[in-house]
C-alpha cells in the first residue's frame, strides 16, 4: 500500500526525470542500466529508478555524474545545482511578458498553445522568479485600456453573453474535477483570446474582456492544479495574471496569486507561499468583507505552514472580523461564492491542524462538516480527510479509518487528484498492519480509485 499512487501518474511527468524518460523513450530499467554501464557500484535495479521519481529519494552524487554523463550534462551543473533541478525539465515557461494590454494578449496566447498539452506535474517556476511575478503585479499600475480598431465590431451584449458562461464552467469544474472540466475551460478561454486579438472593441468592452479571460484563465489554471498538472496551472495563471492586470482589476488579480500560494503551499514551498499570498493581500484594496477575509486566511494559512504562530493568530482574527461583517447585499464577483461558512472555518481548522494544536483543529472542521453544502461534494472530500488526519494525530484510529472510508466514495463522485493524494497519505499513517481486517477493508475501497 505504502508504495501506490494514482494510476493518473501514468498520464503525468511527474518529476523531472519523467520528462528524461519520456523524451528518451525510457523505462525505469532504462534508467539504471545506463547509471550501471558508467558506474562500478551501483546495481541496475528498476526500484531505484522509481524511488526516485515518486518517493522523493536522493541518488548518490556517484549515480547522478553517470547519469549526467548519459545525457551529456557537465559534471559542473551536478555539482552546482541539487538533484533534481540539474536535470532537464522540459521548455521553459515564459515570465518576461510586459505589463501591459499587449503583454496581456502575449501572454494569454501563449499560454493557448501550450498549457493544455504540458504534462509536467511538478512545478517550473520557483524561488525569486515566481516572487518576483507578484511584486511586479503589486507594484506595476495598470495602464489605461484603448480601444482596438480590427475585425467585426464586439458589443457589450456580446461580452455579456459570454460571460454568462461562467457559472456553468465553474459547476462543472467543482462536480466532475479539474482532469475533465480544463479542456472545456480551454477552449472557452481559446474563444475569448481570439475576440480579443482578432475583433475591434472600445476601451470599456476591452477591459470587461480582458477580466473574462483573466478569470476563465484562472479556472483553467485550477482545474490543472486538481488534475495535478502543475506546470500547466502556473501556464494558465501567469496569463490570467497579466490579463488581470490589463483589466485593472486588483481582486481578480489577487485572487489568482492566492491560488499560485496555495500550489506552492502544496509543493512544500511555504516561504514563496507566504511572499504570494502577501502579495495578494496588500494588493487588493476596498475589497468586500468576504473577499477581505478569504485573502486574510491565506495568508493565514501561509505563517501557519512556517510555524509562525503569532503572525497566523493576527490574520485569522483580521478574517474573522471581516467574515463576521458579510451580508446578502454586498455586491461581490460570483467566484467568491465558494467562501463561504464551511471554506471559513476548514480554513482555521486547516491553520491550527498546521501548528499543531490539533483539538483546535478538529473543532472547527466539525462544524465545518455541518455546514458545509451537499452541492460541494468535492470540497466534502477535502474536509473529510482533513479531519481524518487530525483524528490519527489525536490517536482515534478507527475514527480516522472511519472518515477515509466516508471520503472514497465522495471522490468517486467528484474526482479529484489532490484528494486522491491526501486520502492516500492519510491511509500510510493509520497504524494498521497489513494483516489487519480494518486495514485490508480501507485498502479494497481506495483499490476502486485506481490506488
Amino acid at each position: 500500500m505504502a508504495s501506490q499512487l494514482p494510476a493518473l501518474d501514468r498520464d503525468r511527468l511527474i518529476h523531472p526525470l519523467s520528462v528524461v524518460r519520456a523524451a528518451r523513450g525510457w523505462t525505469y530499467q532504462d534508467v539504471v542500466t545506463a547509471i550501471a554501464k558508467r558506474s562500478r557500484n551501483m546495481a541496475a535495479r528498476r526500484e531505484k529508478a522509481w524511488r526516485w521519481e515518486h518517493w522523493g529519494v536522493v541518488p548518490d552524487l556517484e549515480s547522478q555524474l553517470a547519469l549526467a554523463a548519459e545525457l551529456d550534462i557537465p559534471q559542473d551543473r551536478v555539482r552546482e545545482a541539487p538533484w533534481p533541478q540539474w536535470l532537464p525539465a522540459g521548455d521553459p515557461i515564459p515570465i518576461s511578458f510586459a505589463w501591459t494590454q499587449s503583454g496581456g494578449l502575449q501572454a494569454l496566447v501563449n499560454a493557448l498553445e501550450y498549457a493544455h498539452v504540458d504534462r509536467r506535474a511538478f512545478m517550473k517556476i520557483t524561488g525569486v522568479p515566481l516572487t518576483g511575478i507578484a511584486e511586479a503585479w503589486l507594484t506595476i499600475e495598470p495602464r489605461e485600456l484603448v480601444a482596438v480598431l480590427r475585425g467585426g465590431q464586439v458589443t457589450a451584449d456580446l461580452v455579456e453573453r459570454m460571460e454568462e458562461g461562467l457559472p456553468r464552467l465553474r459547476f462543472l469544474e467543482a462536480t466532475r474535477g479539474g482532469d475533465q472540466a480544463r479542456t472545456l475551460i480551454h477552449a472557452e478561454l481559446g474563444m475569448v483570446v481570439d475576440v480579443l486579438d482578432r475583433s475591434a472593441y472600445t476601451a470599456v468592452v476591452g477591459q470587461r474582456l480582458y477580466a473574462l479571460a483573466a478569470e476563465l484563465g484562472r479556472m483553467a489554471g485550477w482545474a490543472s492544479f486538481d488534475a495535478g498538472l502543475h506546470a500547466a496551472a502556473q501556464r494558465y495563471w501567469i496569463a490570467a495574471l497579466h490579463a488581470a492586470h490589463a483589466a485593472a482589476d486588483q481582486l481578480l488579480g489577487a485572487n489568482i496569486l492566492k491560488s499560485m500560494s496555495l500550489q506552492c503551499y502544496d509543493f512544500g514551498r511555504p516561504r514563496e507561499a507566504l511572499e504570494l499570498a502577501r502579495s495578494a493581500h496588500e494588493g487588493a484594496k476596498g475589497v468586500t468583507p468576504r473577499a477581505a477575509a478569504m485573502l486574510a486566511l491565506r495568508e493565514a494559512r501561509a505563517h501557519a505552514a512556517i510555524g509562525d504562530s503569532k503572525a497566523c493568530e493576527r490574520l485569522l482574527k483580521q478574517a474573522d472580523a471581516e467574515f463576521d461583517r458579510v451580508t446578502s447585499t454586498d455586491t461581490e464577483p460570483a467566484f467568491l461564492g465558494y467562501f463561504d461558512e464551511s471554506e471559513f472555518n476548514a480554513q482555521v481548522g486547516t491553520c491550527y491542524l498546521d501548528l499543531g494544536r490539533t483539538k483546535e483543529a478538529d473543532a472547527y472542521l466539525s462544524h465545518t462538516l455541518r455546514v458545509v453544502p451537499a452541492t460541494k461534494v468535492r470540497d466534502r472530500a477535502t474536509y473529510v480527510i482533513r479531519r481524518a488526519s487530525v483524528q490519527t494525530q489525536l490517536g482515534e484510529a478507527d475514527h480516522a479509518a472511519s472518515l477515509v472510508a466516508e471520503a472514497i466514495p465522495l471522490i468517486r463522485e467528484a474526482p479529484s487528484e489532490r484528494n486522491m493524494r491526501r486520502v492516500v497519505r492519510v491511509r500510510q499513517r493509520l497504524p494498521f498492519t497489513k494483516a489487519d481486517p480494518r486495514a485490508r477493508a480501507l485498502d479494497d475501497q481506495l483499490a476502486t480509485l485506481g490506488v
